[in-house]
């Protein structure tokens, strides 16, 4: 029996996504044709306007003409996404397989090539006059268009000769690109010896939530092995990476090793460094009171590495089937607005949703945004975990944001990605307090809880100490390259000091860095996480104080897509992310929770 017929027995009929909304096949004759089309506009678009802007600016009908340019650039780029869309989700379904890798390197490379042409456009419109462009605003047709330039021109200050531009847009094929294509697939192909059984690395994560401690043993053991084999590798990619990044920054005139994250999220400096202070403020009446309370619950002075997912005792671990799944998701979205879970109920009805574990499918989840004349996909590998739950209903908010957002065009439908976590992490908080509510014996109860304030510890806690170890690990290599024991041990320091003393880091943990994809495909990305979890948190808070119109300002938050700063957003909730408080507001919801706890413990 396949290991597909064995997750279909178990957990029903899982869903995979159907990608002929971009295009039947890589054989389609349109894909094809749309690349060649891409390829041929590309070029027509830099004959008709590179170098003409400046002249264009200071005409009577400058407005309308620009608009039509960058409405031009805006259909070009939703063509290419469309091709690099479906390229990526093919190559993702299976990254083992060489016809796959093969197609998906060509198209980008095709990609690149055509967007090299394009390069001008942004370095011109960046070059304009201020004063002649506010002028030109007065026009509806390129007002329309002034959040994207506004954001755009944050960049001028970073932006470099045109020829140098173009310089390092190629380039990053066979650097940046091609060391994270190298991770991908030696990811994929790695297999995980847990007592006799080649697992690949995300059953192998999943069995460190095992109920049974030896196979949580065995699992971590087994992961620590492998990535040790291989360390040499992943220390190699990881300093190219950072030395790539940091000959950018240093072109660029980005100081801090974040800088360039924060300006692509839209977000100052001092509102990230705020938080990072707030949540390592919090460490001791968070993460560290929780993991003492669970070692005692577990019966031992301090929890393995391998032991912090465990299970509770008593905690019901059987596998939750995929329709079980579908519906708890379904009926918390529709209790907070139909129209949401109506957006949500698309995904599994229209078979945009890829749920099996296969071999060579990428790892982890995620939900593409792809294009707004198509809609998004997202990708799973449930294996029925009550957390493999919360992953749907995250994921499924990431998509029903990208459709609300994808009206804006491509231009503007993108979202930093410290709002992009909204959606995903409210959907996760409405799930949860859907079953919450449903639960009313106090030791369910408290099973519940704990596993929330679990989830909620790795995406604020944990996610804030990535954030501290990648500074560490960039700042570091500035001064030179760094061996696997070096970044290994930069790693427990790091994870020591936010987990806390009731943590035990055995023998191997030193290498668990080298599975983490973000550090690889996008440095910084990981503070989002926690800007997105105490954002809801603090959302969701003014959602209970019951505002009648809540739920109207809340689907405006997330139609807006881009087209504003997050300081615009929060302000019909009178929230303020520059304040510390907001910060704090956050995380006394992962307090009281890890309180209420508490007290039922006493109870129980």
């Amino acid at each position: 029996m396949t290991n597909q017929n064995q997750q279909s027995d178990k957990l029903g009929n899982l869903p995979e996504w159907d990608l002929s909304a971009l295009y039947a096949s890589p054989d389609d004759e349109k894909f094809a044709q749309d690349l060649q089309k891409c390829e041929q506009v590309a070029v027509t678009f830099k004959h008709n306007w590179q170098g003409k802007l400046a002249h264009i600016i200071t005409q009577s009908d400058a407005g309308e003409v620009l608009a039509k340019a960058i409405k031009e650039y805006e259909a070009m780029s939703d063509l290419a996404g469309r091709i690099g869309s479906y390229a990526q989700l093919y190559y993702v379904g299976d990254t083992t397989d060489s016809q796959r890798s093969k197609f998906y390197g060509d198209v980008q490379g095709k990609l690149n090539s055509l967007s090299t042409n394009l390069l001008f456009f942004e370095l011109e419109l960046n070059r304009l006059d201020d004063e002649a462009l506010a002028t030109a605003f007065k026009t509806p047709a390129l007002n329309h268009y002034k959040p994207w330039l506004d954001d755009l021109r944050k960049e001028r200050p970073h932006q470099l000769d045109e020829k140098i531009e173009e310089l390092f847009h190629e380039k990053s094929l066979t650097g940046a690109s091609a060391w994270n294509r190298l991770f991908d697939e030696t990811m994929a192909s790695l297999t995980f010896d847990v007592n006799g059984e080649q697992l690949s690395l995300e059953p192998t994560l999943t069995m460190m939530t095992s109920p049974d401690g030896e196979k949580r043993q065995a699992a971590a053991q087994a992961l620590s092995k492998t990535l040790t084999d291989n360390q040499a590798l992943f220390a190699r990619i990881t300093n190219t990476l950072a030395k790539d990044k940091e000959i950018s920054d240093r072109w660029h005139h980005f100081e801090d090793v974040a800088d360039s994250r924060h300006l692509a999220n839209r977000v100052e400096q001092p509102v990230v460094n705020a938080l990072v202070d707030a949540v390592q403020e919090a460490y001791p009446k968070l993460s560290h009171r929780y993991y003492a309370m669970k070692a005692k619950w577990l019966g031992v002075e301090k929890l393995a590495h391998w032991d912090r997912n465990a299970p509770l005792p008593d905690e019901d671990t059987r596998a939750i089937k995929w329709d079980d799944a579908k519906n708890t998701v379904l009926e918390a979205y529709n209790g907070f607005a139909p129209e949401m879970a109506d957006i949500a109920r698309r995904f599994f009805n229209e078979n945009w949703i890829d749920a099996p574990v296969r071999k060579g499918k990428a790892s982890g989840a995620f939900s593409h945004p792809t294009v707004p004349s198509a809609h998004p996909f997202v990708l799973l590998n449930y294996l029925g975990k009550s957390r493999d739950v919360m992953t749907l209903a995250h994921e499924l908010g990431h998509g029903v944001h990208q459709v609300l957002a994808a009206k804006q065009g491509a231009l503007m439908a993108p979202t930093p990605l410290t709002l992009a976590e909204t959606a995903s992490v409210f959907g996760e908080m409405l799930t949860f307090q859907k079953l919450l509510e449903d639960t009313k014996e106090p030791k369910l109860r408290k099973i519940m809880l704990a596993s929330k304030v679990e989830d909620m510890l790795n995406t604020v806690v944990r996610q804030i100490s990535f954030y501290c170890f990648e500074r560490a690990v960039h700042e570091k290599r500035r001064e030179g390259e760094l061996t696997a024991d070096q970044i290994g041990q930069i790693w427990l320091d790091i994870s020591a000091k936010s987990l806390g003393p009731a943590i035990e880091f055995k023998q191997g943990y030193d290498i668990f860095w080298a599975y983490i994809p973000h550090f690889i495909h996008s440095p910084f990305y990981v503070y989002a996480y926690a800007f997105g979890d105490c954002l809801v948190n603090s959302l969701y808070a003014r959602y209970k104080e019951g505002d009648p119109q809540f739920t109207q300002k809340y689907f405006e938050l997330l139609k807006a897509g881009g087209s504003k700063h997050h300081s615009e957003l929060l302000k019909p909730f009178n929230l303020d992310a520059s304040d510390p408080k907001f910060w704090q507001m956050g995380l006394s919801v992962i307090a009281q929770m890890i309180d209420e706890i508490e007290t039922l413990d006493k109870q129980i």
